[in-house]
């Protein structure tokens, strides 16, 4: 194997230098600097994470817990969340080390374990909530985390979210372009923070339209659980053709397609005789039957921001923004097409 020592020899420079070079812990020339880095990049030296560890008293380890999620759902937002981050920590030097917990309360009892044992130098959390007991804990040791998603208003901690409800504002002022005018939403449970947000950017949106919600076109369903919501779309779409929605809203690709089948068992064409978005464009969305429309979360950017945040607090250095509000896209298919009465008033003018 290649040592610090053949770099060192082979670059003409001392051991230390190599190191000094290697960990940018001194003021280097740029040609040493070079000359370190071809020496080392000649030789395929691949320096020991363990020794660097050991050198500056760090693990090289960003921590990952997370809920498994129920037989019969996915959430394939975490799963991309979870590849992305991983390959970001590479970029920067760093290595996920990932380990699934049943509930959060045993997910707090993991992170004490890691912070007890400087298993890792910093946590990344996902799936957060108001009142969430890991944040809590980690606020209280004072142990470097960065969020993706938010909680209580009141805590000061660093996060990085997409915002959910500008993201259903897009899909309902895209019916509405498209003269949908009775247009329900699929949501999750109210103790659900981010389904909270996605909800907002509903009722914003209808309002501002000067629409009345239909207390009954707001219906909550377990959160990604597909017959929940193909039972929810069957009472919606039982009403009289005159009052039954034209589109609806659903805040996740599962529990949109939940009832995309649930109005083709109905005989309802979706796309002409009934609207349909989803929230994630998950990889499903395209193949959908027809494909959905969606809104898309920008999750490589979240990853890779969140890496570059909770780096700079294992080091000490400032972060200027701490709460980060990413904006998500619309993604546009089949499943939304102009509203009947609209296509009709269309045909009549043709």
């Amino acid at each position: 194997m290649v040592a610090i020592k053949d770099v060192a020899k082979r670059a003409g420079v001392s051991i230390a230098t190599v190191s000094y070079v290697l960990n940018n812990r001194e003021s280097i020339s740029q040609a040493t600097r070079e000359r370190v880095l071809r020496a080392a990049a000649e030789l395929g030296y691949r320096p020991s994470v363990i020794a660097r560890g050991l050198q500056d008293g760090r693990s090289r380890m960003l921590g990952y817990s997370w809920t498994p999620v129920p037989e019969g759902q996915y959430n394939p937002i975490l799963d991309r969340f979870l590849q992305s981050m991983a390959e970001a920590a590479t970029r920067h030097g760093y290595h996920v080390l990932a380990l699934p917990a049943p509930t959060v309360t045993n997910e707090v009892e993991v992170y004490r374990e890691l912070v007890r044992t400087n298993r890792v130098d910093g946590l990344i959390l996902s799936a957060t909530n108001l009142d969430d007991p890991r944040i809590r804990y980690l606020l209280d040791e004072g142990f470097p985390f960065v969020a993706f998603g938010r909680s209580n208003p009141t805590w000061d901690f660093p996060w990085i979210d997409v915002d959910g409800t500008a993201g259903v504002r897009q899909a309902v002022e895209h019916l509405l372009a498209l003269g949908h005018r009775r247009i329900a939403c699929l949501t999750w449970p109210a103790a659900s923070l981010t389904g909270q947000h996605r909800l907002a950017g509903y009722r914003q949106a209808m309002a501002e339209a000067g629409l009345t919600v239909a207390p009954e076109w707001m219906v909550r369903v377990v959160e990604n659980d597909y017959a929940g919501a193909y039972h929810a779309a069957q009472q919606l779409l039982a009403a009289d053709e005159g009052c039954r929605p034209t589109a609806i809203v659903c805040v996740s690709d599962l529990i949109a397609v939940g009832v995309l089948n649930a109005a083709a068992d109905a005989g309802l064409a979706v796309g002409r005789e009934l609207a349909v978005t989803g929230f994630d464009d998950s990889p499903i969305a395209p193949y959908a039957r027809p494909p959905l429309t969606s809104i898309r979360q920008p999750v490589a950017e979240v990853a890779e921001q969140a890496v570059r945040m909770l780096l700079a607090l294992i080091r000490g250095e400032p972060v200027d923004e701490r709460h980060v509000l990413l904006e998500p896209s619309l993604v546009v298919r089949a499943s939304t097409q102009p509203s009947p009465e609209l296509h009709q008033e269309w045909q009549r003018r043709t």
